[in-house]
């Protein structure tokens, strides 16, 4: 499936063992993210775009999420262009809340997506 040029996976695709990427903001993040993903705000994303390299696995795909797809899509294009192995998630943290995937508050609770 393709966004524009971007590749995109539904959250279906994924495993425990893949690399997600949020790019939500803030205070989405804090309502509820999927555990063990890197958080760096799309607002932010250039100037913090060593913290991605540093953690991104050398050879594997990077997943990117937002709420619904858009923001993570422009974040996975430009990945792209930097040369990294990037992948949009369709339906983003909705569809992964959706598909009863977990939700974190990062407190020990259970998070929502906002």
């Amino acid at each position: 499936m393709q966004f524009g040029s971007v590749p995109t996976v539904g959250v279906d695709a994924l495993t425990s063992e893949d690399f997600l990427l949020d790019v939500r903001e803030d205070d989405e993040w804090e309502a509820g993210h999927a555990e063990g993903a890197l958080h760096i705000p799309m607002s932010e994303f250039v100037a913090r775009y060593g913290e991605l390299t540093e953690a991104a696995p050398e050879d594997g795909k990077v997943y990117v999420l937002c709420r619904v797809g858009g923001r993570s899509a422009q974040v996975a294009q430009y990945l792209i262009q930097q040369g990294v192995d990037a992948v949009n998630v369709a339906g983003g943290m909705q569809a992964w809340e959706a598909a009863g995937r977990p939700v974190s508050d990062g407190k020990g609770g259970s998070g929502a997506v906002v």
